[in-house]
């Protein structure tokens, strides 16, 4: 399936922006479906199977962090992008949201240009499938070779750095919390503490000699592109 077909659900309580939303990511070529509130996303969700969907985290009935949460305890819903819209600097809900299986989100207002290229970006990386090489400008991470090349000179990384890299590359400008970072690199059985993440962040930049990785106070870190 085409990026452009895939099927995009949008919940949000303010009728406005659902309209605003609808129409730049029609143009762009999506299915688009709506919904009001929690409920009824869940309800939508079950029916149309969407690709994606975007939830504004304050809506009647249940937000979209329950929302999220229950999408995520179903099977049929574990590779279900979701994107959440969240009020602007509204940091605490923008890591519980991550946390509660978010993907990203946006802040409000909403600019339609950048949740649009948002969609557009997130949607074409999974559209790869499993690819273990990752692009990215003058760097290249070999997942298979367990190789980085920075305008094709071998940068060497210890393991968990290397892991650590690919995970943030595989999303570029997606947050990672650091539970989320601390579960997919160390897993849940190793207890290590944030301090860990840090240590390994500027390990990481030193030897690529490149601040492509971005701290996101309070919440994470993100790779940029």
């Amino acid at each position: 399936m085409e990026v452009r077909d895939k099927k995009i659900l949008i919940a949000d309580d303010e009728p406005d922006i659902v309209e605003i939303i609808s129409y730049n990511l029609k143009k762009e070529g999506y299915q688009v479906f709506t919904a009001k509130d929690g409920i009824e996303a869940l309800g939508k969700a079950k029916i149309v199977q969407p690709d994606l969907m975007i939830l504004d985290i304050m809506m009647p009935g249940k937000n979209g962090i329950e929302v999220c949460r229950i999408l995520r305890s179903q099977p049929a819903f574990e590779n279900t992008l979701i994107i959440f819209l969240t009020a602007l600097n509204d940091e605490r809900s923008q890591i519980t949201g991550l946390e509660s299986g978010g993907d990203d989100y946006v802040s409000k207002p909403v600019s339609p240009k950048v949740l649009v290229s948002r969609v557009n970006a997130i949607l074409r990386r999974i559209n790869k499938g499993d690819e273990p090489v990752i692009r990215l400008g003058n760097m290249t991470i070999d997942s298979g070779r367990f190789l980085v090349l920075i305008d094709d000179k071998e940068i060497v990384l210890a393991k968990k750095e290397f892991e650590l890299l690919f995970l943030l590359a595989s999303r570029p400008g997606r947050v990672f919390v650091r539970n989320e970072i601390l579960s997919q690199v160390w897993g849940n059985e190793v207890i290590v503490g944030d301090r860990t993440i840090d240590v390994h962040i500027r390990k990481i930049r030193q030897k690529l000699d490149s601040e492509c990785i971005t701290t996101v106070k309070g919440v994470g870190y993100k790779f940029e592109n």
